[in-house]
C-alpha cells in the first residue's frame, strides 16, 4: 500500500514525517499545499526537510490563487450572490482550509484512492475532528504538541525561530491567529504586516470580527509607546 503524508510544515506534521521514517515505515510521498501565504522560514524549512529525508515532497496549489478567491471570485449563491470575493476567513467559513482539503484529497485519489494510507499530523492532545479513512500516527503513538516540537528541535529543525515567539506558524495573514501572533508578525516581518494592511483595504469584510488591520496597528502602536514610557520611567 502507498503511504502519503499531509505536510503543512508545522511541528506536528514535521514530527509525524520524521517519526514514520525513524520507525522504518514506508513514506512514498509528502504533500505540501502551497497557499502562497507561508512564512519565508516555512519555505526554507520544507526545502531542508525534503533534502534531509530524501522524501518526495509534492507541492500542490489551488486551481485559482487564493488572492483571486478572496478578492475577485464572483459568488453564485447565498446572501452575497453576485458580489465578489470570499473575504477574510471566519471560524465558520474557513474557505481557504476547504480549498486545501479538496486539492489534497483529489491528489490522493489520483495516486490510488482506497489503496493509499493518508497520514494526518494531529497531536494526541489536540481537540480536532477526525476523518474516517485517514491515519493519525501522532494520536496512535500518544505524541502531544509539546512532544512534537521538542522532537523537531532535537533533530535540528527550528523554523528560523518562528515557534520561539509564535504559537502557530500557518499563513502569515490568517485572521484566526492570536493577537500575540499578530504582534509578532508586525515586529518580525514588517513587510508582510504592511501587505496585510493593504489586503484589508480591499477585502469585503474587515480583517477580524473585533479589529480591522488599521485598528490593530493603532492598538499595537499605543502598546509600543506605553512600553517605551515604562522603560524610561523604570
Amino acid at each position: 500500500m502507498t503511504q502519503v503524508v499531509s505536510l503543512s510544515g508545522g511541528k506536528d506534521s514535521t514530527a509525524m514525517l520524521l517519526m514514520l521514517l525513524e520507525r522504518g515505515e514506508q513514506v512514498d510521498e509528502a504533500m505540501f499545499f502551497d497557499t502562497g501565504w507561508e512564512f519565508p522560514e516555512m519555505y526554507a524549512h520544507i526545502d531542508k526537510l525534503a533534502k534531509d529525508t530524501g522524501v518526495k515532497v509534492t507541492r500542490l496549489h489551488p486551481p485559482k490563487p487564493l488572492e483571486y478567491l478572496m478578492f475577485d471570485k464572483e459568488l453564485e449563491r447565498g446572501k452575497r450572490k453576485g458580489s465578489h470575493g470570499y473575504g477574510w476567513a471566519r471560524p465558520n467559513a474557513r474557505w481557504c482550509t476547504t480549498q486545501k482539503q479538496t486539492v489534497m484529497d483529489k491528489h490522493v485519489k489520483s495516486i490510488g484512492g482506497g489503496s493509499v494510507a493518508y497520514c494526518i499530523g494531529i497531536a494526541a492532545d489536540e481537540k480536532r475532528p477526525l476523518i474516517d479513512g485517514k491515519r493519525y500516527p501522532l494520536i496512535e503513538w500518544g505524541v502531544t504538541e509539546a512532544d512534537a516540537l521538542a522532537y523537531c528541535y532535537e533533530r535540528g529543525y527550528d523554523w528560523g525561530g518562528l515557534y520561539e515567539r509564535k504559537k502557530r506558524v500557518s499563513c502569515w495573514c490568517c485572521p484566526l491567529q492570536s493577537l500575540n501572533d499578530l504582534r509578532v508578525l508586525r515586529e518580525t516581518h514588517p513587510r508582510l504586516w504592511d501587505e496585510l494592511r493593504l489586503m484589508d483595504e480591499y477585502a469585503c469584510n474587515q480583517f477580524r470580527i473585533d479589529y480591522s488591520a488599521e485598528q490593530l496597528e493603532e492598538r499595537f502602536s499605543k502598546e509600543d509607546l506605553q512600553t517605551r514610557m515604562e522603560c524610561l520611567n523604570g
